[in-house]
Formats: structure tokens, sequence, C-alpha cells
């Protein structure tokens, strides 16, 4: 007994590829940490084996652009005509009948509730003051998204139809949902010029990949029977898809045009960064700048309340197909056109309004006796998690910890005394049969005293290509070395770091507090109802907004952009989360249970097991979630390439602006594939 007991640790500590893949990147690190003194080219790629490629990207393209620009501004001359016609029928219509309008349609989809909200939206709309610019910003969604639907329908089909099409298509499809959305502002900034068509451009373009995908998956979707139904009745191909394909799949599209709905949304204030429209977005961007913030959060919650509204329609549209008494839709408007008859030379102009005008003076007044009541708290708050953990993350121990921040200098024994400290654990680790988990004890402990931002680009390489091949194989292992090498030569390595420390530090702390909340949401269902209108809130909120309420309290700086960061990509860990731990199936609970487990034991060795594979896809939402509000998030004090982008587009400097883009997508494209990969490993084991 006692021999086996003895030769248990000896078989249980064998070398797996997720120890060997630990163990390669660790000899790289330490190798590059010791020879930094006589080869600093090891730690720091020198600044004369960068490659122009920046110049050359933007050469490239101002070439091709330059071509194309007649044909660009025609369709945006085109695009005018609808834009403007748009404009004057939202800006002349009177505003009972807009109201009016809309509560018909919410009691036509979901009856009284959803007439409610559309109602008591659109008020909250016309007490703001902002009617006028909320119908613009209404306008360019009601342009943007037709186009959107029309090319992402399109797109969708021409893959179905086409099968060798689909891969590029998906290709296409994931670049363009990684790439930051201020990336390609610059080039369409140079085709289009600068006005309100342009910002309808780029609504259309970061509209249209979600109808796509959507597109793609119904038609996938479809049953094989009744595809063949369609063939045998003798319809021709159009016939089959047109009537037969398409309606079948009409649930799965049109959430794809919930998604496009939201995604249009989401683009206003972006847009209005190079529109110059008299929009909401516009309305939100300037108070931000002149620190007006109960203005701000007044124009930012004018957006959410158009979030939410049209999401909460769109959504019954697609899923519900239920629809109430059209008798009462009718007496909705004629009681609206009544209204405004008989009121008409009485109807107040929506834009001088100004009844919410106190609230949002209340609530700078607020926020300024606030900060100055609690300003202490408040800056030691950011001040000690910029200090204790930020900061040592960003540049390392031996760097962040001084007089002035920790009270005492870092100095080599304590780096020493750290990596013992780091050794001691990864072998207690090790001899309890834990050598992966000890190894990357030894790695974290080097990454914390050197600092995210500091690290070797060789360590950082193999490390990448370590988890690739442990993910993925040696495809994605190669694919991630050869993609990451493009930044290094390009000159972006440095900046490429700071965003990947960031990004990192916010979905690491997403992961723990989104999992944590996730976890008490599954266990007890009245946290959930708690929990779920605020995810409902969260999910509906256009990124820019988030940067209000952090900008309200903590400023202008790096830990606002983190908070920031954190709001926006925590959502999907909790929804994730919750979904994996609640959707155990029975048969394995009731084995559980049967066998005498506690609830602990349960949640532990059975569910938390299961779920593995549906929180890991929620981790890959939050880590594309966080990298999509980090340029966003540059806004308010980042530095990295999220900065870059937002400089490019002030500069109009493509080459700048689409390289550090396509370096921030890398980065996505590369942790998204990493944690698929694991995530479908973990769906392999579970025989799923």
């Amino acid at each position: 007994m006692s021999a086996s007991v003895d030769v248990l640790p000896v078989q249980s500590a064998r070398l797996t590829a997720g120890s060997w893949a630990a163990l390669i990147t660790l000899v790289v690190g330490a190798v590059c940490l010791a020879l930094e003194p006589i080869a600093p080219w090891l730690v720091t790629w020198p600044a004369a084996w960068v490659l122009p490629a920046t110049d050359w990207v933007g050469t490239g393209l101002a070439w091709f652009l330059n071509g194309i620009k007649p044909v660009a501004r025609l369709f945006s001359d085109i695009m005018a005509y609808p834009m403007n016609w748009a404009n004057f029928v939202l800006g002349k219509t009177p505003w009972p009948i807009v109201i009016g309008v809309v509560t018909a349609l919410g009691w036509y989809l979901g009856g009284l509730a959803m007439a409610s909200l559309g109602f008591f939206g659109l008020s909250f709309v016309l007490a703001s003051g902002y009617w006028a610019e909320s119908m613009n910003t209404l306008a360019l969604v009601a342009v943007s998204v037709p186009v959107a639907l029309i090319v992402g329908g399109a797109i969708g089909i021409l893959a179905n139809e086409i099968p060798r099409l689909k891969s590029i298509v998906q290709a296409v499809l994931d670049v363009m949902q990684t790439v930051p959305t201020f990336a390609y502002l610059t080039p369409l900034l140079l085709l289009f010029g600068f006005g309100p068509v342009v910002g309808l451009i780029a609504s259309a373009i970061y509209a249209a990949p979600p109808m796509a995908r959507n597109v793609m998956l119904g038609l996938e979707r479809v049953e094989h029977e009744v595809k063949e139904a369609a063939i045998m009745s003798g319809g021709n191909r159009f016939q089959q898809l047109f009537q037969v394909e398409i309606p079948s799949a009409a649930t799965q599209i049109m959430v794809g045009v919930n998604q496009c709905l939201m995604a249009a949304l989401s683009m206003v204030i972006i847009a209005a960064v190079i529109g110059g429209f008299n929009d909401i977005g516009w309305e939100v961007l300037l108070t931000m700048r002149k620190a007006q913030f109960g203005e701000s959060l007044l124009a930012g919650l004018v957006i959410v309340v158009f979030a939410v509204v049209i999401d909460r329609m769109s959504g019954v549209l697609a899923t519900e197909r239920q629809r109430h008494d059209t008798r009462v839709v009718w007496a909705i408007l004629a009681f609206a056109a009544v209204f405004t008859v008989a009121f008409w030379a009485r109807l107040p102009n929506p834009s001088e309004l100004t009844l919410l005008d106190p609230v949002a003076q209340a609530v700078d007044q607020g926020l300024t006796d606030f900060t100055l009541t609690n300003g202490a708290w408040l800056d030691a708050l950011k001040n000690n998690s910029m200090f204790y953990v930020l900061l040592p993350l960003r540049i390392g121990l031996d760097q962040a910890v001084l007089p002035f921040t920790w009270g005492f200098l870092w100095t080599p024994a304590m780096s020493y005394g750290l990596f013992a400290a780091g050794a001691l654990m990864a072998l207690l680790m090790a001899w309890r049969g834990h050598v992966t988990g000890g190894l990357t004890v030894l790695i974290a402990v080097g990454m914390l005293e050197t600092g995210i931002a500091n690290l070797p680009w060789p360590f950082v390489l193999t490390g990448a290509a370590a988890l690739g091949w442990v993910a993925g194989g040696r495809r994605l292992a190669v694919l991630s070395v050869v993609l990451l090498s493009t930044i290094l030569v390009s000159g972006l390595w440095e900046r490429a770091l700071l965003s990947l420390y960031l990004s990192g530090a916010a979905v690491f702390s997403c992961a723990v507090v989104g999992g944590m909340i996730g976890l008490a949401s599954a266990v007890w269902e009245p946290v959930w109802k708690v929990v779920r209108p605020i995810c409902d809130m969260l999910q509906t909120i256009p990124l820019f907004v988030f940067l209000i309420p952090v900008l309200m309290v903590f400023q202008i700086g790096e830990f606002s952009a983190f908070l920031a960061i954190c709001a926006y990509a925590i959502v999907p860990m909790i929804r994730y989360t919750r979904h994996g731990l609640v959707n155990t199936p029975d048969e394995m609970m009731e084995a559980a249970i049967s066998s005498g487990a506690t609830e602990w034991q349960i949640m532990r060795d059975v569910r938390a097991p299961y779920a593995a594979p549906t929180i890991l896809l929620g981790l890959n939402q939050t880590i594309l979630y966080a990298f999509a509000m980090l340029v966003i998030a540059a806004l308010i004090g980042t530095t990295g390439l999220g900065q870059s982008i937002y400089l490019a587009l002030g500069q109009a400097d493509v080459g700048l602006g689409i390289s550090a883009g396509a370096a921030m997508a890398i980065l996505a494209l590369i942790a998204d594939r990493m944690v698929q990969g694991f995530a479908e490993e973990k769906r392999k084991a579970l025989g799923l």
C-alpha cells in the first residue's frame, strides 16, 4: 500500500502537452532575462529592425482610395437623398404622431407592456429637450439599417449558395468583428468626406455582419426534409430559396435584424465623430468635452431609451408570432391624430422643452457635492488601484515599487526572494501532481516582476505558440506566431503590449467578478431577478455611454478606462456562467443526488465541469467586448493601440489607423481562437 502511495505522485507528475508548453515558455523567458545585460535586443525589438509597414499601408491605401474616390463620392451623393428625406419626414412630423405610431406598434407587437414602454420611452425623449437631435439619430438608423440588411442578407445568401465562399466570408466577418470601429473611420473619411452620410455608411458597415451571420446560420439550420420537399415540388432554385428556405429561417433572420438595429444604434456616437451631424451622438460628445456631465448623462439616457425600445420591439418581432388587436392600433393612431389637430396651435416646440434640465443641473450639482465630500476616499480608491494593482501589472514590481507609491524601494534581493517563493510553490504543486500548475505559477511570478509592457518579445511569441499548440494544435500555434510577428516588425509592439495589459486586466476582473455573480445567480434565483435587468440594461447601452459615469466620478485616467471596459465586458461572463450552471442535464443531477453528494460537491464535481465549455464561451465574448471597448476608452486616458487609432482618425493617417486596428484585431482574433480551442476540448471531454 505504501509503495503504491509513493508511486502516485511520480505517475501524476509526468509532463503532459500543457506541461511541456509551460516549461518551454518558462525557459525562454528565463534565458531572455538572464541575457538582457549583454543582448538587450532579446527584450526590446531594435528600432533598426522595424519595417515601415505603416507607411507602406498608408501609401497603398491612399493610392487605392484615390482611385475609387469618384465612385464613393457618387454613392455618397446618392445616399444623401434618402438621408435628407428621412430627416425631413421625422423632423417635420408632429411629436404626438411619432409617439402615437411607436405606442401603436408596441401594442401590436407586445400588448400593453410594450405599448407602455414605447409611450413612456418617447415621452422621456420629448421631456429631455433632445427631440430634434433624436429624430436626426432615428433618420440615420432608418437609412443605415435597410442598407445593412440588404448587404448583410446578400452576403449571407451568397455564402450559403456558394459553399467555397463560406469559409472566406466567415473569415472576413471575423475580421470585421474584431477590427475596432474607429480603425475604418479614417479611410471612410477620406473616401466620403466629412458629413452625416459618412456616419450613415459607417453605421451600415458595422451593422451588416450580424445580419450576414444570422442569415447563414438560419439557412444552415433549415431541416433537410424541408429542402427535399421544396425540390420534389418542382420549384427552381430561386423559388426553393425565397419561398421555402428563407421563410423557414425567418426566426433566426429576425434575430439578425434585431442585432443589426442594435449595432447601428451603437454606432451613433462614433459616427458623430466624423459626421458633424446635429444628432444625439454629437450632443453626448459635445457635453462630455465641456464636462457637463448632467447634460451628457441625460443625452446618453436618450440613446439608452432608444436602444431599449428598439431592442424589445425587434426582439419580440423575432421570437413571438402572436400579434394583438389591430383595432386598438387604429384607435391609438386616431387619438394621436385628433390630439395633434386639436392642440396644433398650442403644441410646444419639443426643442424648447426644459422639463428635465433641473434634473441635469441637480446631477451636476450632486456630482460636485459628492466629489467634494468623498474626494479623499475616491482618490484613495483610484490611486491604490493604480499603484498596487494596475501599475505593477503594466511595468512590473521592480519599477512600480517606489518610495512614492509603496513607501519603499524594490531591490534585487526582493526579486530573488519572490522567485524563490514562486519556485517553492511550484515544487510543492509539482510534488502533488500539478506540474503544469506549478510551472504556470513560476511564469506568472516572472510576468509580475517584469510587467506585461516589458515582456521580452521571444517570451511572448513562445508563450503564444505554446498556448496555441495546447488549444488548437500546430496550425493555431503557427498562426499565432506569424500574426504576432507582423505586429513586432511593424513597430507597434510596445503599444500592443500596453493594450494587452489593460484588456487582460479587465478580462481577468470580469472573469472573477462576473463568474462569482453568475454563480450566485445560478444558486439563488432572487439574485438573478436583480441581476438580470441590470445585465439587460448594460447590454443595450451604447459603448460611449459607459464613459459618462466613470468620468463623472473619477475623471480622465487609466483607472476610469479600466472601469468602463469592465462595465461593458462583464455581462457575457455573468450570463454564460449562469446559463452553463443551470442547464446541467437532469440525469446527471439525479445521479449525483442519489449518490449522497452535497450541494457543494454537486457544484464542484458535476455542474461546474459540465458548464466549463459554456463558461469559456462567455470568456471568449468578454475578451472580444474588452477589445471593442478599448478603443472607445482611449478617449478618456488609455495608451496603446486604442490611442493610436484615435490619433490616426484626428490626423487622417490611414496607414497608422489601419495598422493599429489590424494589430488590435490580431490580438482579439488569437485570443478568440485559443479560447474556442479550449472550449472545444472541454466539449469533447464531456462527449458533447
